[in-house]
């Protein structure tokens, strides 16, 4: 029906003024929080870093089937079984048993009912491959053993990069999964990768262990390099912490020493763990370790059982802060190799901008002629919708702080040619419409109506390509189809609501005339 009522022509304008005023907010500087907004430069438009990760899964394996080496040492030593030539070499853990203790070692690794019983889950779902040659087994992870192990692993390394990356406050971050041992980061804005690189490069394993100069200590010892000199110290195996028992990690000056350092706070049983130790353990030094190198040896004068601390080592303000973060994100799982970095300068991105504004512009001017050649007053009609569709475009990106890559300017220029592609199916509907009917109104009308189906098919099949699109695919892609799928929408506003309504006023005043378009 050519009939706008008063509510729906009143919802329209307020509608458009409202996103036409959004955009608005990319140029001026409203004092409003909720007007002050504007659409965020992706990468490839405002310059920033790219960097790859890999996830080295390697010490990871070692470590579990280190962890699996005590519990069969433990294990069999209860039962009175010799465990011979125990040893773990290339991810495969390996040893003998005599030939009558065969069978035994066999059954316990199949029982749910033995210490084995977390293994034999394992073993149950073929994470683990068990090898018997004679008197002699081999036990290994398997291929999807090693599968889920990655993944865990790329799912923890992700959410721990994500927490380093949010702590220094970078701008729209982009962090994504890359097969199941890669993790890809994309900052935008920053042209000095080096402080993230060297945060994301550290694995942040925080151990608390008393140096110790007796050898023959039951818990076994290690010689550790201190990380501020070439000075080794010998310490001991045993963890009496770790980083998993902090709650909080913050730099600080001290007072009395007028230096930097990073003050913590543990949990409950960190700090009774921590209140013991260091009660029994007076006149002694204690090491912390971090990712194998020992940053401070402070000597014990007194038991601490407040649960909290403080780490020094001459730390600048910086690193103390950065120390700091990585204490509060926590460790990661494995360590990170940086395989790809790529550095964009905000040179290159504003060239990227101004080719990606001269194509909207060019463009756009010659869909604005091309229309008003053809349609004449409806083509002006046409143009201005198009023109208020990119502001309502423009608007709820805006809104939503979305961020603006190349291909999401793509998208806003294929969005002007969907625009004008609707308007030129109505117009030529009406034109059929004219040829059997002689009342403009219901010509219109019809033209309208009829076009409808075909409109709706074609943006609706954009639209299931731009959800794809949005869902399988990643970074500049997702912008791209986010963009497109916003402009559909605005695109059927502009057509069905904006251009509709200038054309039904014009078509009302004008109704007489014989021929309209």
């Amino acid at each position: 029906m050519l009939y706008f009522s008063k509510l729906r022509l009143i919802s329209v304008t307020i509608v458009s003024i409202f996103f036409i005023f959004i955009s608005f907010s990319n140029i001026f500087n409203f004092e409003n929080n909720f007007l002050n907004k504007k659409i965020n430069l992706g990468l490839d438009l405002q310059g920033g870093s790219y960097l790859l990760l890999e996830i080295d899964n390697d010490p990871v394996i070692e470590q579990k089937l280190q962890n699996l080496t005590v519990t069969i040492r433990n294990h069999f030593k209860k039962k009175d079984i010799r465990i011979k030539d125990l040893k773990l070499s290339d991810q495969k853990l390996s040893f003998s048993v005599d030939q009558k203790f065969k069978q035994i070692v066999l059954d316990d690794f199949n029982s749910k009912e033995s210490d084995f019983n977390p293994y034999y889950q394992r073993f149950k779902s073929h994470q683990l491959d068990i090898l018997d040659e004679g008197n002699y087994f081999t036990v290994n992870y398997s291929r999807q053993g090693i599968v889920e192990i990655k993944t865990s692993s790329q799912d923890q390394a992700l959410e721990i990069v994500r927490r380093r990356i949010d702590e220094i406050g970078t701008n729209e971050p982009n962090i994504l999964k890359r097969g199941n041992d890669r993790i890809l980061v994309e900052l935008p804005g920053l042209d000095d990768p080096m402080r993230i690189k060297s945060l994301l490069g550290k694995t942040a394993n925080l151990t608390f262990r008393f140096v110790t100069n007796n050898e023959n200590d039951s818990f076994g010892t290690e010689k550790l390099e201190h990380e501020d000199s070439e000075e080794e110290s010998m310490v001991s195996k045993r963890i009496i912490l770790s980083g998993e028992n902090l709650l909080d990690a913050q730099p600080r000056m001290d007072n009395e020493t007028n230096e930097t350092v990073v003050s913590f706070t543990l949990d409950r049983v960190g700090a009774k763990r921590f209140g013991k130790a260091t009660s029994t353990g007076i006149g002694k030094q204690l090491a912390i370790v971090l990712d194998g190198k020992i940053i401070s040896a402070p000597v014990i004068r007194d038991t601490i059982a407040s649960g909290s601390g403080q780490i020094s080592g001459g730390f600048t303000f910086q690193s103390a802060t950065d120390l700091a973060l990585l204490l509060r994100s926590g460790a990661l799982p494995a360590p990170l190799n940086i395989i790809e970095e790529r550095t964009v300068g905000p040179d290159l991105g504003q060239d990227s901008i101004e080719a990606g504004v001269i194509a909207l512009i060019i463009g756009f001017i010659l869909v604005i002629l091309f229309i008003f050649v053809k349609y004449k007053i409806f083509g002006l009609i046409t143009n201005v919708a198009l023109i208020i569709n990119l502001f309502l475009l423009v608007g709820i990106l805006t809104l939503f702080e979305a961020t603006l890559t190349l291909p999401g300017i793509a998208g806003i220029i294929l969005t002007v040619g969907m625009a004008v592609d609707a308007n030129v199916l109505i117009f030529e509907r009406i034109k059929e419409e004219l040829k059997n009917e002689k009342n403009n109104l219901i010509a219109f009308d019809s033209g309208y109506t009829k076009s409808k189906t075909a409109i709706l098919d074609a943006n609706i099949t954009t639209l299931l390509a731009a959800i794809i699109l949005f869902f399988m695919g990643s970074g500049p892609i997702k912008g791209f189809s986010l963009t497109l799928a916003t402009g559909i929408f605005t695109t059927l506003f502009s057509v069905y609501f904006i251009a509709r309504l200038l054309t039904v006023l014009y078509v009302l005043k004008n109704k007489e005339k014989e021929r309209l378009i």
